[in-house]
Parts: C-alpha cells; sequence; structure tokens
C-alpha cells in the first residue's frame, strides 16, 4: 500500500465520523422536546399569577392618584366621570391639576372598573380589575388590597 492510499483512507475514515447519523439527530430532538414539555408548563404556570400581582400593584397606584384627587379637588370622581378625570380636567372642578398620563389598562388588556359611590364596604369608590375572565362581576375579580 502506498503513502497516498493509506491518506486517502485516514481521511475518508475521519469524515465518516465526524458526521452525526439521523438516529443521533433524531434522538437529540426528543430529548429536546421531552425538556419542552417539562419546561413550559411551569413557565405558563408563573405567568397568571405575575399578572395578578401586576394588577394588584397598578390598582393600588390608582387608589393614591385617586386620593390625590380627592385632596385637590375635595370629591372623588363621579362614575361618569372616571378614571379619565385623572388624565383630563372634568370641567367645573376647582383646584383640578393632571395626576396620570394615560389611564392604564389591567394585565389582560381591558379597562380598570371604577364606581362611585362604591357598594363594596360602604367605600367612596369601587375600583377593580374584571381579571383574566374579562367578566365584570366574576369570581376572578381583582380588588386592591
Amino acid at each position: 500500500m502506498t503513502a497516498l492510499e493509506t491518506n486517502v483512507r485516514r481521511l475518508r475514515s475521519r469524515r465518516d465520523r465526524s458526521a452525526f447519523t439521523l438516529i443521533e439527530l433524531l434522538l437529540v430532538l426528543v430529548i429536546l422536546a421531552v425538556l419542552a414539555g417539562i419546561a413550559i408548563p411551569l413557565y405558563v404556570h408563573q405567568i397568571q399569577p405575575a399578572k395578578i400581582k401586576a394588577a394588584k400593584t397598578e390598582l393600588a397606584n390608582l387608589k393614591q392618584a385617586l386620593d390625590m384627587f380627592a385632596i385637590d379637588c375635595d370629591r372623588y370622581p363621579t362614575s361618569e366621570e372616571g378614571l379619565g378625570a385623572l388624565v383630563n380636567n372634568p370641567g367645573n372642578v376647582d383646584g383640578w391639576t393632571q395626576i396620570l398620563q394615560k389611564i392604564p389598562v389591567d394585565p389582560w388588556g381591558t379597562p380598570y372598573v371604577y364606581r362611585s359611590p362604591g357598594t363594596r364596604t360602604n367605600k367612596d369608590y369601587d375600583l377593580y380589575s374584571c381579571g383574566p375572565s374579562k367578566t365584570d362581576g366574576g369570581s376572578d375579580n381583582i380588588w386592591p388590597d
């Protein structure tokens, strides 16, 4: 055998060993699918509690803004004025100042519910999110703490 033949055989054996077989590639894909099947549900279960916490934080911020409105104007906004009174002057309101740049929506993309006077525990107003169901009066409504 010549040196050239020996080198060609050596190169061929290296080339044959350096490639992945179809079985190896399929095995890697199956392993990745199993890992994704385990990790994705764990991640999804963390999304809803995070949205609920974000809604409660935003509700607390809106409560503070409503209290600032009451301090400035000696009353809370009416149901007709709504949370928009924190952004735009509802008219004929002495002492009004803009408190917010815009009215936020809840993490599910629906507006927060504001009613004045409130019906829950004799408050001046009700303020809450309709929650994941986006249904007013549903069991998953989110109220501020």
